[in-house]
């Protein structure tokens, strides 16, 4: 599409340069030479720079955004749900990013009895990817600080029990009760507001570095939990 506009816009010039000029045929042919040359060179340029745009993610509409998001292609064939509070726009830009690391993650989701994985550390891809296996009794609210981090992006999956897990922007970042970790990768802090949601077995949450989120928080009463975090390191 916009390489035929570039060559329409491209006919036009050459055209209105021959009537402008009444140009003698020898100068025509060079004129018209030129002219072919022009068209060339700025139809590549529009297949490497602006044509391309469509393919970079940073510049999708939000329909566009949630038509891919949706079909879950994705997510490698892993049933479950993604939940509504994912950042599609981010996500979208990170998958397309690393693609090759997104895909090797949803594919050890999917491959895996997650409820059955032993406690411990799975490396999928070294420091790249890996993904730590925890159980713990969930937490009363007082108990729990907001967490952040800034190399790697959480998947979060609570493969048994439930927990509710709150989740809010960096942007209501309030007061900081442990500055940023670089060799844990963590900070804790305290949030404006925010808001608690479900973790089941039925949804799983992706937190970039740009979402502060409490996990383990209990829902009614004090309960196990087995979890999968699926640590996606940024690049």
């Amino acid at each position: 599409m916009c390489g035929s506009i570039i060559l329409l816009k491209s006919k036009l010039y050459y055209d209105e340069t021959l009537i402008f000029f009444n140009l003698s045929p020898l100068k025509y042919l060079e004129e018209m030479r030129n002219s072919l040359l022009t068209i060339v060179i700025m139809t590549s340029l529009s297949i490497l720079s602006g044509c391309s745009g469509d393919a970079d993610p940073a510049s999708w509409s939000s329909s566009k955004t949630d038509k891919w998001f949706e079909k879950g292609e994705w997510m490698n064939g892993w049933q479950v749900k993604p939940d509504q509070s994912i950042n599609r726009k981010a996500f979208a830009v990170s998958y397309f990013k690393n693609k090759e690391r997104w895909d090797k993650a949803f594919l050890f989701l999917k491959s895996h009895d997650l409820s059955a994985l032993e406690i411990k550390r799975y490396d999928i891809d070294g420091d790249n990817l890996y993904a730590p296996v925890s159980e713990y009794l969930t937490k009363n609210e007082e108990n729990a600080r907001y967490e952040a981090h800034q190399k790697y992006i959480d998947i979060q999956y609570v493969a048994s029990g439930r927990e509710l897990i709150g989740i809010a922007p960096m942007s209501l970042k309030k007061d900081v009760l442990e500055p940023y970790d670089g060799t844990k990768d963590i900070e804790f802090l305290t949030v404006t507001g925010g808001e608690n949601r479900l973790a089941d077995p039925d949804r799983f949450f992706i937190f970039f570095p740009e979402d502060a989120h409490r996990p383990g928080l209990k829902d009614g009463e004090n309960s196990p939990v087995r979890k999968v975090v699926v640590k996606v390191k940024v690049d």
